[in-house]
């Protein structure tokens, strides 16, 4: 029973280090990251997206003031020297802010390019990611599953052992098996405990000698429930 035990105890400890558990976790970490610089990125396209329209607001704005003076300078309906003068200047103003505002533009439509692109490789990365980690998942549950099966298998098999074996004996192996990290019995190998790896001295090995064949023997030294073998040299 203490070897379907271990079966079962190293069964559990293959399912819960399975190389698709870190494999997922080192790729949810790196989705973080991306995830985050999309969120920045999202957030720096749609802001500038804005801006660029308002400068292109401002555009259409000052063009449609710079028309207008031009049809009054045109249409040679100003008298005045003075007036005209400031028309004049006044065209001259709107033409520099013009040129002002379409270099701006060209600046964020730069940048909104530049943004755009990188968010467009962060959403690419994730996708690939996001596939990355579902086939990782399917292979790491394919994988459990085929544990499970096993360890049911074997805790099946560990039902009909206990079913088998008096119940004062059972007790008595889940005692020490709660008191000694899960090895609640071992082997006596050539005068030595598996359990603690000890060998035993002359007098304990004359006193186990001794003992009737139906007793449980323990190991002095750690108090695992021993079971002899043939290679216990008893």
């Amino acid at each position: 029973m203490q070897s379907v035990d271990n079966t079962v105890g190293q069964l559990a400890h293959r399912k819960k280090t399975l190389p698709q558990h870190a494999q997922i976790l080192e790729l949810n970490q790196d989705r973080s990251q991306l995830e985050r610089r999309r969120v920045e990125l999202e957030t720096q396209v749609s802001d500038h997206t804005r801006e660029q329209r308002r400068i292109d607001a401002d555009v259409e704005q000052v063009r449609a003031r710079r028309e207008r003076t031009q049809q009054r300078l045109d249409t040679g309906a100003v008298g005045s020297p003075k007036e005209l003068e400031g028309l004049q200047h006044e065209l001259v103003a709107l033409n520099r802010r013009i040129s002002t505002l379409e270099d701006e533009e060209l600046e964020f439509m730069e940048q909104l390019e530049t943004e755009q692109t990188e968010l467009d490789s962060v959403r690419t990365r994730l996708q690939e990611l996001d596939q990355r980690v579902g086939a990782l998942a399917s292979e790491r549950d394919l994988a459990a599953g085929d544990i499970d099966v096993a360890v049911q298998q074997h805790l099946d098999e560990r039902a009909r052992l206990v079913g088998a074996l008096p119940e004062q004996l059972v007790t008595a192996y889940e005692k020490s098996r709660a008191q000694h990290g899960g090895i609640g019995a071992a082997a006596l190998v050539r005068r030595a405990c598996e359990g603690c790896r000890l060998e035993l001295n002359a007098g304990d090995l004359g006193e186990l000698t001794r003992s009737p064949v139906e007793e449980v023997l323990r190991c002095p030294e750690c108090g695992r429930i021993l079971v002899r073998t043939s290679e216990s040299s008893l």
